[in-house]
Parts: C-alpha cells; structure tokens; sequence
C-alpha cells in the first residue's frame, strides 16, 4: 500500500517530524478519553474534533489506522497529587447517586454527542476503566516484580521516579527545580514526583468502586488505565498518543514512566497535545458561568458543525476563543458552504454535461485541486485553518463566475465528498434536492420574472422562503439554497 507520510508536531521532541510508523502502512493510535462525571462542555469536545481530522488524514493518506480510546470512569482525582476526591464519587455526591450511576449517565451522553451530534469516526477501541481492572492489576504485578514500586502503609502503591533517568522527558520538568510540595501532598512519598498505582480505600466507609487487589481494597491511579489498555489494546508500542496539554506534566509523563519501565521501550513515536479554548477570553468555570454544551449550541439555533468549524479555524496547538459573534460568523461560512452544496442539485439541468465543460475552465481547474491542496495542508501538522481557507478560496471563486452553466458537476461532487470525508461535516447530507413541486415553483417564478409579473415573482418567493428555501437572482437564471 502507498502512504503519503504526515508531518506532525512531536511535543516528546519539540520538533515538526514525519511521520515513521512501526508497522509499514498501519498507525496505532492511543487518544485519553473523557472522564465521565459530568455533562461535557464544548472545551472537552475540542480536542476530540482535532484527533478525529488527525484519524480523517490518516485514512486518506492510505493508512490502516487502529485507535484505542479509554473512558475514564474511576480513579480521576480533582488534585494531581494524589490527594483530592474521586471526580465520579464527588459527581455522585452532588446529584444524590452512586459513582456507577454517574459513569453510565455520563457515559451514555458522551457517546451520543461524539457519535451523534458531531459525527465522530468512533475508536476501535472504547474501552471504560472499570472493565480493565484486572489487567491493570496485571500491569501492576509487573511493575512490582521490576522493582518500581513501593508501598506507602494506609495509602497504597506508588511509583518509585528516581528509579528512571529520563523521567519527565516529555515535559521538560526540571526535578530538582520543582518547588517543595508542588507534588507532594502524600506523606510518605519519596519523591516529589512519585504518583499512585493504587490507591487504598479509606478504612472507615466503603467506595461505590473498589476492587480487592494484592496490595488491598482500593482502586486503580488514574494513569494506570491508559498505559494498561493501551498497552492491551495496541502493544508494547505505539506510534501517535493525543491528548490536551494540561496532561503534559504529570499525567502522560507519568504514562510513559510506567509503560517504559515494564516493556523497556520507547511507548510513543510521537505525542500531540491540542490547547485549549476560552470564552469571551476567560477560562471556562462553572464560578463564572460560562460553562456551554453542546446543547447549549443547539438551542440557540446552531447546526453542530458550526462549532466544528469554528474549532478549525484554529490550529490545535493554538489558544481559541468562543463567543457568540463568532460563532455567527462560524454559522455565516456554514451557510455559505452549504449553499454551494445545493448548487450540484441544479448543474445537471443545464444544456452543456460535464464532457462539454472543459477542465480548463479556471472554476473547474481551481475545483480539481482543492482536494490536493487541502490535504497537503492537512498533512502538515494538521493546519486546518490553511485547509479552511483553501475551501473558501474555491467557493469564492464559484461565486464570481456568475454563470454556473461552466461547473463540472463531478468536480463540485468530488470535492464536496472530499470535505465531508476529511472534516467530517455533512455538507452533502445537510442539503437534499428540493422536491417537484418546488422545482416547479422555481420555474414558474422564472418565468413570471421574464413576463415581467413582479407581483407572482414575489409571491412565490415568499412560498418559498416559507418552506425554506431561498433564491438568489443572477443574470442569467436563478439559484435556490435551503435556510438551514
């Protein structure tokens, strides 16, 4: 099989490098999964859009892809230190539950958003925490066996990080510069950095999660799932792990320092993390009330993939911003896009077929290479916004000829399936014919137009516009688009 290697940003190196996979013609792909116990915000959605492009690329460079994707349903603490509460027992004490009701609600909504709503690629592997217990027991025993660990009485297993060199490789952590306590907080720990791989349950009450473990009753640390399911999943090896930046420092490196110190190799060929996006240039807090979801974009009227887009017009390793007004302009290029959609309903009732539209044509030379050009600026280090501007640049120019009598309709197609394939947006699902009747409504408006009966012409606009459908007047015929 012939693949067409990407460049991508390596945050292991700091350097952009081309893609060398260990198996020729096949990526292994490990992305950290939402943690569960809570509704997802359109922050948490963000980096999901960019790794599904990533996995899009792959596919149409002539790659195999195999991706793996945990659900974090356990063992995710509010402090990286070891020492704060459960996120899913915290979730399960505001809303009056169990931590098992939390995680299938939780989880249930998230598979329908990622799914549903913005038409992810779904991972062949999606696999929660809790039903990997006993192989990150597994995981463990190894890791014991090698000596890494050691126990701290009442509180559970930790990882011993002096016993590794290049721990903190991927963050650049200076060790001995990191301030006293900074990761601390356990008594007992020697040294700052030394993490959980298990934790104990308290000894006066009972978790709704925790499992009996040679170590005692507790439950697993939260970088433990990640290495144990991917390493299950892919092998000792993979080539891509994503996730945001804020797992930089502590969680992936804590990821690579267990799953090197078992397999004794390299875990990942390369690492991307995504940055984040603000609102109105604010982190996004529930204290400060600006927490949306995607529920919140659909009630306001949007199409879903306007937040799509919106999250494209910026690189993944860029800072976004949301607002409302930019989301209406988001909705503005939607709309625009769409309605070039709707115009290969309407190529084939011309006179010329496309064997009399010569390739020559600027329009249609300009529509046979987009689909190069956008995918080359895909395949450096996933530069959406230059892919977005390449499709605008050539519905720009669609929009100048003015006479849509020289399109190639197979051109449009082609690049219209291209678009949907790569960004995952449904410009071709979004915008069906209009039916017989409408069509009919449409000519006879024309000709009302040509008989000079203004008073028909626009009555049978607004029939029309009633029924959602809109009309543009050129010079020489007349366009329909949906208003979606």
């Amino acid at each position: 099989m012939n693949t067409q290697a990407p460049k991508l940003y390596n945050t292991l190196t700091g350097t952009k490098e081309e893609l060398k996979t260990i198996e020729p013609g096949k990526v292994r792909l490990y992305t950290c999964g939402l943690t569960v116990y809570s509704h997802p915000h359109i922050g948490n959605w963000l980096g999901y859009i960019y790794w599904d492009i990533l996995v899009r690329t792959l596919l149409a460079d002539g790659y195999a892809v195999e991706r793996t994707q945990n659900i974090t349903d356990v063992g995710h603490l509010t402090s990286d230190d070891d020492s704060g509460e459960d996120k899913m027992e915290k979730g399960a004490r505001i809303e009056g539950t169990t931590a098992w009701d939390i995680a299938r609600k939780y989880t249930d909504i998230a598979d329908h958003e990622a799914y549903d709503l913005l038409g992810l690629i779904r991972p062949e592997h999606l696999i929660p925490a809790t039903e990997f217990i006993s192989q990150q027991i597994d995981f463990t025993r190894d890791l014991e066996g090698r000596g890494y660990t050691y126990i701290i009485p009442g509180e559970g297993l930790y990882f011993d990080t002096a016993k590794l060199s290049d721990y903190g490789k991927l963050a650049r952590l200076n060790i001995a510069g990191l301030e006293a306590g900074a990761r601390v907080a356990i008594e007992g720990k020697r040294n700052i950095t030394d993490f959980a791989i298990w934790k104990l349950s308290p000894g006066d009450k009972q978790r709704d999660m925790e499992w009996d473990s040679p170590w005692g009753k507790g439950f697993p640390g939260w970088h433990l799932e990640c290495s144990a399911i991917a390493r299950e999943t892919l092998g000792d090896q993979i080539d891509i792990h994503t996730g945001g930046i804020d797992h930089i420092p502590v969680h992936h490196t804590n990821e690579i320092a267990q799953t090197e110190a078992v397999t004794g190799q390299q875990f990942s060929q390369i690492w991307l993390h995504n940055n984040h996006i603000k609102v109105d240039g604010t982190k996004i807090s529930k204290s400060l009330g600006n927490v949306f979801t995607l529920d919140d974009i659909k009630q306001r009227g949007y199409d879903i993939d306007t937040y799509k887009l919106l999250a494209l017009s910026k690189h993944y390793r860029t800072e976004g911003n949301f607002t409302w007004e930019i989301m209406d302009a988001s909705a503005a290029r939607l709309k625009h896009w769409q309605a070039i959609a709707s115009l290969r309903w309407q190529l084939h009732d011309t006179l010329e077929n496309d064997s009399k539209k010569d390739d020559d044509y600027a329009i249609n030379g300009k529509l046979l290479a987009a689909p190069h050009a956008f995918l080359e600026a895909l395949n450096d280090d996933l530069n959406t916004p230059k892919a977005l501007a390449i499709i605008d640049d050539a519905f720009d120019a669609i929009d100048r000829i003015g006479d849509i009598r020289h399109i190639q309709q197979s051109a449009l197609v082609s690049l219209l399936q291209y678009i949907d394939d790569l960004l995952g947006l449904r410009l071709i699902s979004s915008t069906p014919d209009i039916s017989d009747e409408q069509k009919m409504l449409v000519l006879e408006r024309q000709r009302a137009r040509e008989a000079h009966n203004w008073k028909r012409s626009d009555e049978i606009r607004n029939v029309l516009a009633e029924q959602g459908i809109i009309l543009n007047d050129t010079s020489r015929t007349t366009i329909w688009a949906r208003n979606n």
